[in-house]
């Protein structure tokens, strides 16, 4: 079933005009500040000032927005107009951000449209380079708020000027506006940044480098617990594993059209007796290799490896955000070569292991964009119109066949094939690009990757490249802000806190963890001069699942009392009782 991405046309009109309204009031409130561009976004706007001898601050939002009210509140008209290059140098000559502009529309010879909000030339006037869309009238735009100040970069380029960024976003309705700052507000005390440091789960040092994340033994825990699970699936569903160097020589990029399609995300390559080679940004050369290594027969296929590769890509230090967007990523990488009529089968097999990951994850809202070539950028892939066309019905069929709720994107597929790109939502109903299937028909005839088929005769594989959930590292940062870091007990590093209540009661808090520990869960003793209150509130903090209080009472018994984290309370449990529970919740992948 193909669905539709709720952002609709109205929507940024609406967000685009009152992106407008607000750089109006900015430039009435700072009368020396340039306005230099600024769109309408998925969740919003924004418009980037070059704030000259002003120092624009939050603190000055609310007088912002009050003169933002006053312009929406006269119902203005927004009017578009098309303009000369003389008459739009004109307008804007005292503009330098704006003649930049004028520049490039005038190199593609493209047409100069403006909007005048209100009457040219009259009070509460103001004039724009743009083209659009907006609304009829300043009163068509609904309630507003602005969310935040940042420096940006003209263009996104280091090496120009620093500019003022001013965020904000608009809804057709109070309680849309009102649901979105909800979320916006919880997120930011999800954020996995500000939970990883606080929970001991990752490091970024500068000692190390950007975009370089160092997981701490806690967050190394949540990695190999989900790398186990992904394992157990593998295995389940007839993958084999490989392990390869995280170098490689450049030729083999050269080779697979890497090198042409991907190198600017590449590190510069470095030399090695003479040779040429690079940090790898993808798994899949080294993988085709292993296939290449020995003759090949249909029987082999499909042929499926696995590794969680860790590759390295470059991102701009501005776009760098935690686990979110690295420079080193491991990613839970597969590549299936196979024979053409075993491509279908081998989708479903996939599809049906990315839904059980989704529902270990307890993530339970998705639908896949199909991610297809824009046919008027032919550089950007690898150009042969009919097979691409060939791949992109094919995945289409195979979405529909699996009951695939999709959209459909032009222009996002890789440079080699269309693929499948799962669209996931947490918690908090944000959207994330998790796992992807790729289909692709080039590769083996590229590299002349061969098999013999039952006739004889030398036939080249196609290849279905699955990222289960992509990178290891993002998938950690994304479910950090799906539980708030309280993990089910599954993932959880630490699952039981045991609290003695006094030192008399440590002996058997030992006993207890050795138990524990010998049937595989991960426990810590909370020894510390304290009273149990204060213990208990650090677990509570430290969203540890279970909570075990041992007093006079337990060790006469033999027995233990628990608190939940959620605050559910459970007194005088068998030891054995406890360890059959918590096991079933640990092997059903439930969350407490």
């Amino acid at each position: 079933m193909s669905v539709k991405k709720q952002n609709p046309i109205e929507l940024q009109a609406m967000r685009h005009s009152a992106e407008h309204i607000m750089h109006q009031a900015v430039k009435e409130l700072f009368p020396k500040v340039h306005l230099a561009m600024g769109p309408a976004t998925e969740d919003g706007f924004y418009n980037d000032f070059d704030p000259a001898s002003y120092k624009i601050s939050e603190s000055d939002f609310p007088k912002i927005e009050k003169r933002m009210k006053e312009i929406i509140d006269l119902d203005l008209p927004i009017t578009k107009m098309e303009v000369s290059e003389k008459e739009a140098r004109k307008l804007f000559e005292d503009n330098p951000y704006k003649q930049e502009w004028i520049d490039e529309i005038a190199k593609k010879g493209s047409k100069i449209t403006i909007y005048w909000t209100g009457k040219e030339g009259q009070k509460n006037s103001m004039v724009d380079l743009c083209s659009g869309p907006h609304v009829e009238s300043t009163g068509k735009i609904g309630p507003f708020k602005l969310l935040s100040i940042a420096g940006a970069y003209w263009h996104g380029d280091e090496k120009n000027k620093m500019l003022t960024r001013i965020y904000g976003t608009a809804f057709p309705t109070q309680k849309e506006l009102d649901q979105f700052l909800y979320v916006r507000k919880e997120a930011k005390e999800r954020d996995h940044r500000k939970l990883g440091k606080e929970l001991d789960l990752f490091v970024i040092s500068d000692s190390i480098g950007k975009g370089l994340p160092l997981l701490t033994p806690k967050g190394t825990i949540i990695r190999k617990e989900i790398l186990n699970y992904e394992y157990e699936l593998e295995v389940e569903n007839g993958f084999q594993h490989v392990t390869c160097p995280h170098i490689a020589s450049s030729e083999i990029y050269k080779r697979t059209g890497h090198w042409e399609h991907y190198k600017d995300v590449m590190y510069a390559p470095f030399g090695i007796d003479g040779e040429e080679y690079v940090l790898k940004p993808m798994n899949c050369p080294h993988h085709y290799m292993i296939f290449e290594s020995r003759p090949r027969s249909y029987r082999e296929l499909p042929y499926r490896v696995a590794e969680p590769g860790t590759c390295y890509r470059y991102e701009k230090s501005g776009e760098l955000s935690g686990l979110m967007r690295v420079r080193a990523l491991s990613i839970d990488d597969s590549h299936i070569l196979m024979t053409e009529d075993q491509i279908e089968s081998e989708f479903a097999r996939c599809i049906k292991m990315v839904a059980k990951m989704f529902e270990a994850f307890g993530l339970k809202e998705y639908y896949v964009r199909l991610s297809l070539a824009d046919p008027s950028d032919a550089v950007k892939y690898i150009a042969d119109s009919k097979t691409w066309q060939k791949a992109g019905k094919l995945l289409e069929k195979i979405i529909k066949d699996n009951k695939l709720k999709y959209v459909k994107a032009q222009g996002e597929a890789s440079f080699y094939g269309p693929k499948i790109d799962y669209m996931v939502k947490d918690s908090l109903g944000r959207e994330w690009q998790m796992s992807t299937l790729q289909l692709d028909l080039f590769m083996g005839k590229r590299l002349k990757l061969v098999y013999t088929d039952k006739n004889g005769k030398e036939q080249h594989p196609v290849i279905l490249h699955r990222g289960l959930t992509g990178s290891i590292e993002r998938t950690l940062g994304i479910l950090i802000e799906h539980y708030a870091g309280a993990f089910p007990v599954w993932l959880s590093p630490i699952q039981v806190k045991i609290i003695p209540i006094s030192s008399n009661h440590a002996e058997y808090a030992q006993e207890i963890a050795q138990e524990l520990q010998k049937n595989r869960l991960r426990s810590e003793i909370d020894s510390r001069d304290d009273t149990m209150q204060a213990k208990i509130r650090d677990a509570v903090t430290q969203k540890i699942p279970y909570m075990m209080i041992l007093g006079d009472r337990e060790v006469q018994n033999k027995k233990i009392s628990l608190r939940l984290r959620n605050g559910e309370k459970m007194n005088d449990l068998e030891v054995e009782e406890f360890i059959q529970k918590i096991q079933k919740e640990i092997s059903e992948k439930k969350n407490i």
